[in-house]
């Protein structure tokens, strides 16, 4: 495979992208940081076909990156193949307006293959092709410049790897007939709702186990808040205020600016400047939270009553054994909350009663909570027996 130094100019970058336009498929990674910004510097980025592989410097000045981003949006016709790619998808989103698509994450590939649990690049690397990353450039500052020859080594390995392991995924998903399998994931991973922060949402992520309606509406005001803060100034939404200082701002509500210099986790300075008084207006006119608006968690863990820890215990151990005999990662059939939506009886929009994962495992799921089968050991290994019904 072809190397090519770091790219810092327009017209080598699209040579690059008209060679790669007649491609399959393209690898892509990303470095950047994000420890000082709310929204990631994007930094280099790495792409790579079967043939060959550079870097590009966005940070170069003048570059026209028009060519590269109709390679990654625009054309459909090359698939995009990452290695958990969230937060690459998320930079380009961002810098783009738009989704790469069609898309390929090699990460969820290995777990539909019974590699393991979310395997990292240099495990996988290491696994298919006997290769041992070095991974001292891992913790780079990549915004530096010059960017010395270690680094771009350890960055142009992330693609030409990847363009050499996605062909030998590929045709172990075909042999064992599991393509289909990652369509629905592949489909979430390209959807651009699950990278874009909706200052109106963010106060979901926010633990509280008050359920005053008044409260709740304080603390979606305060948290929608310090997003859009957060997002103006580009700064991380916690050099703002941190989640438990939101908390305990919409249970204690200040009377007055003054009373800021109170509240723990707050700059004293908040008392008198312009960030305390859009503080002390966003807690004034904020309204109780709408009954359907308040989360319902709760409900469905007293809904299954007493024994419901035990019977999801019960139902997790058949996960695995069925991740087990499937060959296949747990975490891809099923996750904690579709156990508990079984339990509750909540079927309608259950990932694991549809398509393949209900034949791996949910089918027998529900035959286990109906009482038409148990667990045995068999041989020294436990096995699901059916149950002989009148």
């Amino acid at each position: 495979m072809q190397i090519h130094p770091l790219i810092t100019d327009s017209a080598t970058l699209a040579a690059l992208c008209s060679r790669l336009s007649r491609a399959d498929f393209i690898a892509i990674d990303t470095e950047f940081i994000r420890e000082n910004s709310y929204w990631p510097e994007l930094c280099l980025i790495q792409i790579a076909d079967d043939k060959e592989a550079a870097a590009i410097d966005p940070l170069a000045p003048s570059l026209d990156m028009t060519p590269l981003t109709d390679l990654l949006v625009n054309n459909e016709d090359i698939l995009k193949v990452f290695h958990a790619g969230g937060q690459d998808l998320e930079i380009i989103l961002h810098h783009t307006g738009k989704m790469p698509f069609p898309l390929f994450d090699t990460q969820i590939a290995a777990m539909a293959l019974g590699v393991g649990e979310q395997v990292g690049y240099s495990n996988l690397v290491e696994r298919y092709l006997s290769i041992k990353l070095d991974k001292g450039a891992r913790f780079t500052d990549w915004s530096h410049r010059p960017l010395d020859r270690r680094q771009l080594d350890y960055a142009i390995a992330d693609v030409t790897h990847l363009a050499t392991l996605f062909p030998m995924l590929l045709k172990e998903l075909r042999e064992k007939g599991r393509g289909a399998w990652l369509n629905q994931e592949m489909e979430r991973l390209a959807d651009p709702s699950q990278y874009i922060n909706d200052p109106e949402k963010s106060w979901l992520r926010i633990r509280m186990p008050n359920r005053k309606a008044d409260v709740l509406g304080r603390l979606k005001a305060l948290a929608a808040w310090r997003e859009n803060e957060a997002q103006n100034r580009n700064i991380p939404r916690g050099r703002v205020a941190k989640d438990e200082t939101l908390a305990d701002l919409a249970i204690h509500p200040p009377r007055r600016q003054s009373d800021l210099v109170k509240v723990r986790g707050l700059s004293g300075s908040w008392g008198s400047n312009d960030i305390g008084q859009r503080l002390m207006s966003t807690i004034e006119s904020a309204q109780p939270l709408k009954a359907e608006e308040i989360p319902q968690r709760s409900d469905r863990k007293l809904c299954i009553g007493k024994d419901g820890a035990m019977i999801a215990d019960l139902l997790k151990l058949l996960l695995k054994i069925r991740a087990r005999d499937a060959e296949v990662a747990a975490r891809l059939i099923a996750k904690s909350d579709d156990i508990e939506a079984i339990i509750s009886g909540e079927v309608e929009n259950n990932p694991v009663l549809t398509g393949w994962r209900y034949e791996v495992f949910g089918k027998e799921a529900l035959a286990l909570i109906e009482g038409k089968m148990a667990f045995s050991v068999q041989k020294g290994k436990i096995a699901m027996t059916v149950l002989q019904q009148e």
